[in-house]
């Protein structure tokens, strides 16, 4: 057997959230596509940091019959240097029924409570942070009401 992956702490970021309702239209299935815009944010850590540009993106959740949410999430982040960098953020959250009730209802919860794992990829122009169009990364979420915060990790 191959040696198993180690994991390096790359970068923490801070998605913000505008104010008011979430968007949510039913699709297949008894599913629920959702959406909601990125107010901006931080962007902070060892290897990274910047901000979230406000209005760049947003995520379009998929909020599926058996209660699961698939993440795809875009937006551009801009790192201190100046250069912009594309985020494509995919993953999923999943937890119990109270706690769903509780998060839907905009209350704080434990991030234990909640499975919420990530699997970006980046795209930037060849330069000091084109690294991050090569690496492998996982990420571990925490929802919050107005706010969302992932915990990158590169795959060593």
């Amino acid at each position: 057997m191959m040696n198993a992956p180690a994991l390096d702490f790359a970068f923490r970021v801070r998605l913000d959230f505008p104010p008011g309702p979430r968007i949510r239209f039913p699709v297949r299935g008894g599913e629920m596509r959702g959406f909601v815009s990125v107010a901006g944010g931080t962007v902070s850590g060892p290897l990274l940091s910047g901000e979230v540009v406000p209005g760049s993106g947003g995520d379009w959740p998929l909020i599926r019959s058996d209660g699961a949410i698939a993440f795809d999430a875009r937006y551009l982040i801009r790192a201190t240097d100046g250069t912009l960098i594309q985020v494509f953020n995919r993953g999923f959250a999943h937890a119990s029924a109270e706690i769903t009730a509780r998060i839907e209802r905009g209350e704080p919860i434990d991030p234990a409570d909640n499975y919420f794992r990530l699997a970006p990829s980046f795209e930037t122009a060849p330069g000091p942070h084109d690294w991050l169009t090569r690496t492998v990364f996982v990420g571990f979420g925490e929802k919050h009401p107005d706010h969302s915060i992932f915990d990158f990790f590169a795959v060593r």
